[in-house]
Protein backbone atom coordinates (compact mmCIF):
# COMPACT_ATOMS: atom_id res chain seq x y z
CA UNK A 1 0.00 0.00 0.00
CA UNK A 2 1.41 3.25 -0.86
CA UNK A 3 0.00 5.71 0.91
CA UNK A 4 0.91 9.06 2.19
CA UNK A 5 0.26 11.67 4.96
CA UNK A 6 0.11 15.24 5.23
CA UNK A 7 3.30 16.27 6.97
CA UNK A 8 4.43 19.75 8.66
CA UNK A 9 4.41 22.34 6.29
CA UNK A 10 2.62 20.67 3.24
CA UNK A 11 4.39 18.33 2.71
CA UNK A 12 3.50 14.53 1.89
CA UNK A 13 5.95 11.33 3.54
CA UNK A 14 5.23 7.57 2.84
CA UNK A 15 2.75 6.39 5.87
CA UNK A 16 4.39 3.83 8.25
CA UNK A 17 4.34 0.15 6.89
CA UNK A 18 5.19 -3.18 7.90
CA UNK A 19 7.62 -4.80 5.85
CA UNK A 20 7.28 -8.68 4.66
CA UNK A 21 10.24 -10.67 3.25
CA UNK A 22 8.23 -10.48 0.51
CA UNK A 23 7.77 -6.38 0.39
CA UNK A 24 11.22 -6.75 0.56
CA UNK A 25 12.76 -8.84 -2.14
CA UNK A 26 10.08 -6.65 -4.37
CA UNK A 27 12.00 -3.95 -3.81
CA UNK A 28 14.99 -5.08 -6.22
CA UNK A 29 18.58 -4.74 -6.43
CA UNK A 30 19.02 -1.86 -4.23
CA UNK A 31 17.30 0.76 -2.21
CA UNK A 32 17.83 3.74 -0.36
CA UNK A 33 19.06 4.48 2.81
CA UNK A 34 15.62 6.26 4.24
CA UNK A 35 14.12 2.18 2.75
CA UNK A 36 16.20 0.61 4.59
CA UNK A 37 16.66 1.79 8.25
CA UNK A 38 12.70 1.71 7.87
CA UNK A 39 12.76 -1.89 7.30
CA UNK A 40 15.51 -2.32 10.15
CA UNK A 41 13.71 -0.41 12.56
CA UNK A 42 16.08 2.81 12.47
CA UNK A 43 14.38 6.33 11.89
CA UNK A 44 15.38 8.90 8.69
CA UNK A 45 17.66 11.12 10.49
CA UNK A 46 19.62 7.81 12.28
CA UNK A 47 20.04 6.18 9.18
CA UNK A 48 21.94 8.75 7.52
CA UNK A 49 23.64 9.55 10.65
CA UNK A 50 24.83 5.85 10.59
CA UNK A 51 25.30 6.25 6.99
CA UNK A 52 27.78 8.49 6.94
CA UNK A 53 29.76 7.38 10.11
CA UNK A 54 30.32 3.95 8.58
CA UNK A 55 28.38 2.16 10.82
CA UNK A 56 24.93 1.06 9.30
CA UNK A 57 24.03 -2.06 10.02
CA UNK A 58 24.43 -3.49 6.51
CA UNK A 59 26.70 -2.61 3.42
CA UNK A 60 26.61 0.37 1.41
CA UNK A 61 27.28 1.53 -1.45
CA UNK A 62 28.10 5.40 -1.91
CA UNK A 63 27.38 6.52 -5.77
CA UNK A 64 28.64 10.01 -5.89
CA UNK A 65 26.63 12.08 -3.04
CA UNK A 66 23.99 9.22 -2.71
CA UNK A 67 23.75 6.16 -1.19
CA UNK A 68 22.26 2.87 -2.01
CA UNK A 69 21.64 -0.47 0.25
CA UNK A 70 21.76 -3.97 -1.73
CA UNK A 71 18.46 -5.36 -0.72
CA UNK A 72 19.95 -8.81 -0.63
CA UNK A 73 22.47 -7.51 2.34
CA UNK A 74 19.11 -6.78 4.00
CA UNK A 75 17.65 -10.12 3.71
CA UNK A 76 21.10 -11.73 4.42
CA UNK A 77 20.94 -9.63 8.20
CA UNK A 78 17.44 -10.79 8.56
CA UNK A 79 18.36 -14.16 8.08
CA UNK A 80 16.34 -14.66 4.73
CA UNK A 81 18.91 -14.76 2.10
Amino acid sequence: MNTTVQGAGGTTRPRSRVWTIDAVRDLGSTTDVETAGAILGIGRSKSYQLAKSGEFPVHLLRIGRRYRVPVPSILELLGTA
